[in-house]
């Protein structure tokens, strides 16, 4: 995708170094970071330099890559993978990606290691950006079956939550990608942007895709999400995913669930963009996975764009007030339309996802 009309993606080696956007500067400020060692990937993922499952498992790969440039010993190969895996509990591409990683070097000899290491983050990533290409395309065909229906050629109005775009990903995004493929097939299309609270990753991140793309959209709150529905303001709702159990259930940013519970509730549309790596076969039921619990502050405290152009982080609750701070919710199956996937949509269920590991089967 592009900013000021130069191409990007969210994680690029170059000459052997590995390079991000920051995302805790965005909107305000696009500051290209490098990940020169094991710890600055460490903390790229804790803090939210990087966030979205895919994108984190990306990282994640690069940052064995990286650790393994600097020490491709069998020791520092389990050293790293255990360092990466405790960064983010609740995304399960994290594991995917880094056992992937880990299962690809194990056998290699150590002078290729780091070479073989960065090849196979690679094409981790790549294969992310054609999973995500392959969700837009299919995504599409739901937008225009709406838009086909629509009177006067009114404009299609989506839903999403949370930031499902191309810096969620590698590129194109999951939730996002079948609204970027509407818009180049040119179709009208509006998008009603959550602000997503705590850390406002709709209102700072989606809302800036959007805007870069010319895409027509408005950022509400998190809580009109519902009442906007009932005005037959929403035609349809898609969201991403952290984490998918076998059952079909759904685990993504907290305040999906609510989302799908009024969708359910004024018989609209509620779909979720699914990237296979995502899919935890190793669970069935989305009760099952642990939820997040991230810093209080991020609920107490907010950061926002002062007049005099600099960042600056405010307390918006009393100080005696503690917070919780669940980083995600489940959405159960029953709520869900369909799960938008690179081999097509299917159902969320066991007999769908059951379809998909075969598919994967074959590969």
């Amino acid at each position: 995708m592009k900013i000021d009309g130069k191409s990007y993606r969210s994680i690029w080696e170059k000459d052997g170094r590995i390079w991000i956007i920051d995302q805790t500067l965005l909107p305000h400020e696009v500051q290209i970071k490098e990940l020169a060692d094991l710890t600055s990937v460490i903390t790229a993922i804790c803090d939210m330099q990087v966030r979205g499952a895919p994108l984190i498992g990306a990282t994640a790969a690069y940052g064995l890559a990286i650790a393994l440039k600097e020490n491709p010993s069998d020791a520092n190969l389990e050293k790293a993978f255990k360092a990466l895996l405790s960064t983010r509990p609740t995304a399960v591409n994290l594991r995917w990606a880094l056992e992937r990683m880990h299962s690809h070097l194990i056998g290699q000899l150590v002078s290729n290691r780091a070479s073989v290491a960065m090849s196979e983050a690679a094409s981790i990533a790549d294969e992310d950006v054609a999973i995500n290409e392959a969700i837009g395309n299919h995504g599409l065909e739901v937008i225009r079956s709406i838009a086909s229906g629509k009177k006067n050629n009114s404009p299609v109005n989506i839903l999403t939550h949370c930031n499902a775009g191309w810096i969620a990903t590698v590129d194109w995004g999951t939730a996002l990608a079948p609204i970027y493929k509407a818009h180049e097939a040119g179709l009208d299309v509006h998008v009603w942007v959550d602000e997503t609270r705590p850390r406002n990753q709709g209102a700072a991140l989606t809302a800036w895709e959007l805007g870069a793309h010319g895409i027509p959209h408005h950022v509400i709150v998190d809580n009109a999400g519902g009442h906007l529905m009932q005005r037959g303001l929403v035609d349809l709702c898609i969201v991403g995913t952290d984490r998918t159990t076998a059952n079909g259930d759904v685990c993504n940013k907290i305040g999906t669930y609510l989302k799908a519970l009024a969708a359910k509730d004024n018989q609209i549309p509620f779909y979720v963009a699914l990237p296979t790596p995502t899919i935890d076969w190793t669970l069935e039921d989305g009760l099952q996975i642990p939820i997040e619990q991230r810093a209080e502050d991020e609920v107490t405290h907010i950061w926002g764009q002062a007049n005099d152009g600099s960042r600056q982080k405010v307390r918006l609750t009393p100080t005696s007030s503690h917070a919780r701070n669940d980083a995600f919710d489940v959405t159960p199956a029953h709520l869900i339309s369909g799960l938008i996937t690179e081999f097509g949509i299917i159902d969320a269920s066991y007999s769908g996802l059951e379809g998909i590991r075969e598919a994967l089967s074959k590969y």
